[in-house]
C-alpha cells in the first residue's frame, strides 16, 4: 500500500521512497529543526532559536574558544507499548541537533543570557570589542 510522505515536499519521493528513514532527519531535513533569527541592536545580538516540542531540560548551551554551541536532544521511551494498537507511522522528531555561532573570544558564559519559553530559546549576546593594549615599542639606541 502506498502511503504518502507528509514530511516530503516532493511528490515523486512518495512513489519511490515509502516511509522516511532515520537518515532523512539527519541530512537535509535537520536544517528545519533549529531555525534561528539573529537580531542586532546597539548592545549586542539576540538569537531566537525555534525548538518546538523540546523541553528546557532537553536543551544545552556551551561556550568554547569563542563559539557558542546550542544542542537539543530528545528520545522516546522504547519500552512504551500501546494497548490500543501498533504504530504504522511515527513522524515526531527523535534524535539530537546542534548549531554553533561565533560570538567572539572576549565573551564569557556570564555575559550571555538565555531564556527558554514556548518552544523558543532566546539568547542575548553582548558586543564586546577586544581591549586594546597599547605597547610601547622602544628602539634600541647604540652608543
Amino acid at each position: 500500500m502506498l502511503m504518502p510522505r507528509l514530511i516530503s515536499n516532493n511528490l515523486f519521493e512518495d512513489w519511490m521512497g515509502g516511509f522516511p528513514s532515520a537518515n532523512d532527519f539527519f541530512s537535509n531535513q535537520n536544517r528545519d529543526i533549529m531555525k534561528t533569527d539573529v537580531k542586532e541592536n546597539e548592545d549586542g545580538y539576540l538569537l531566537e532559536i525555534d525548538l518546538p516540542g523540546f523541553k528546557k531540560d532537553d536543551v544545552k548551551a556551551s561556550l568554547k574558544d569563542g563559539y557558542m554551541t546550542v544542542s537539543a536532544s530528545r528520545t522516546t521511551d522504547k519500552d512504551e507499548k500501546d494497548q490500543e494498537g501498533r504504530y504504522i507511522r511515527k513522524e515526531r522528531y527523535e534524535g539530537s541537533c546542534s548549531r554553533s555561532f561565533y560570538v567572539g573570544e572576549n565573551v564569557t558564559e556570564s555575559d550571555i543570557n538565555a531564556k527558554f519559553e514556548d518552544g523558543i530559546l532566546k539568547i542575548s549576546v553582548p558586543k564586546k570589542v577586544p581591549e586594546k593594549v597599547e605597547k610601547e615599542n622602544y628602539i634600541a639606541i647604540e652608543g
